[in-house]
């Protein structure tokens, strides 16, 4: 990786030393555990337009929790998704362009109470085409549209979030090898770095069912993204299919944050199961000596997850 066009940015520099990087948990989760209905099309980007405070106040909690590395509140504020819900193209770019900045402000808040932290990190979320659909397509990834759609749906995002001061990009929940084909092709020509990272339905597949080595395979020989791996997975899944990443593509970080483990529906946005802080703690440090870099949570992990987390990396 020291051939890398990124070596002089702080994240790669960071990660390149040998150091774990702790993520933030779901935004989601933590927007309603602080008392928001997010029951619509845009889930918790309707809160950038409605009450962005909150987004600034969820960052807080993760950051109070450890996390080193805040991911963005535009996973699904998407240009299309933001124009039907009645903005123009310029002012959903400047909504998406205000996720990067809520991120900025929270980690600009923490640092005033914690002057001798380092500075955490911000990714700027990009997600799935399946998540502007707001139907769960992302949990099968079998869209049924063409390449040309998802180009031109992930260039309109990317445009938007290259302008900001994100220390990188965060394709993340990617379902199928059609789309990270079309991630690959446009962060190639990026001059942000980024972490592409899978939704798997077990520990050998995609949720479209491609095998995760065709897939990572893909990406041996690009030098964007600097990171592969797996979001809004099942736990139990993950250290395997951190092996078969890392045995295909070796020369890649390895990023992991799964969901909880629960099962989501869709029709009701609502999640059904459990899974304790505890748990998660004692998992991540398979997950780390698997091979991972950066590690964290997605849906239904909150700061208590990531607490027990960072409680588990310093015990090591």
């Amino acid at each position: 990786m020291n051939s890398s066009p990124f070596k002089k940015l702080r994240i790669f520099n960071f990660l390149n030393e040998g150091k774990k990087l702790l993520l933030d948990g779901g935004m989601s989760n933590q927007l309603e555990s602080q008392g928001f209905d997010l029951n619509n099309d845009l889930w918790s980007a309707h809160l950038l337009l409605s009450h962005s405070r909150a987004i600034v106040d969820a960052h807080l909690y993760y950051l109070n929790a450890g996390a080193q590395c805040l991911i963005t509140a535009s996973y699904q504020a998407t240009v299309s998704g933001l124009i039907q819900s009645g903005l123009n193209e310029q002012q959903a770019g400047d909504l998406i362009i205000s996720s990067v900045l809520l991120a900025q402000q929270a980690i600009d808040e923490f640092m005033l109470n914690n002057p001798n932290t380092e500075r955490a990190f911000v990714a700027a979320s990009i997600g799935p085409y399946g998540a502007s659909l707001a139907d769960g397509s992302e949990y099968h990834g079998n869209y049924g549209v063409n390449d040309e759609v998802l180009r031109t749906h992930h260039q309109a995002q990317i445009k938007f979030l290259a302008q900001t001061n994100a220390d990188l990009f965060a394709c993340e929940t990617i379902p199928s090898l059609q789309e990270a084909r079309i991630l690959k092709e446009l962060l190639e020509k990026q001059m942000k770095p980024a972490w592409l990272s899978f939704s798997c339905k077990n520990g050998q597949q995609l949720n479209d069912g491609t095998p995760i080595e065709e897939c990572v395979k893909e990406f041996n020989h690009s030098v964007n993204p600097i990171a592969l791996g797996v979001n809004c997975t099942n736990p139990k899944y993950i250290v395997e299919l951190i092996k078969r990443i890392k045995s295909t593509c070796p020369e890649k970080f390895i990023v992991v944050y799964p969901n909880s483990g629960e099962d989501y529906d869709p029709i009701s946005k609502t999640w059904h199961g459990t899974a304790s802080p505890s748990e998660c703690g004692h998992a991540s440090i398979s997950w780390l000596n698997a091979g991972a870099n950066i590690i964290g949570g997605c849906c239904r992990m909150g700061p208590q997850h990531i607490s027990s987390i960072k409680q588990a990396m310093n015990r090591e």
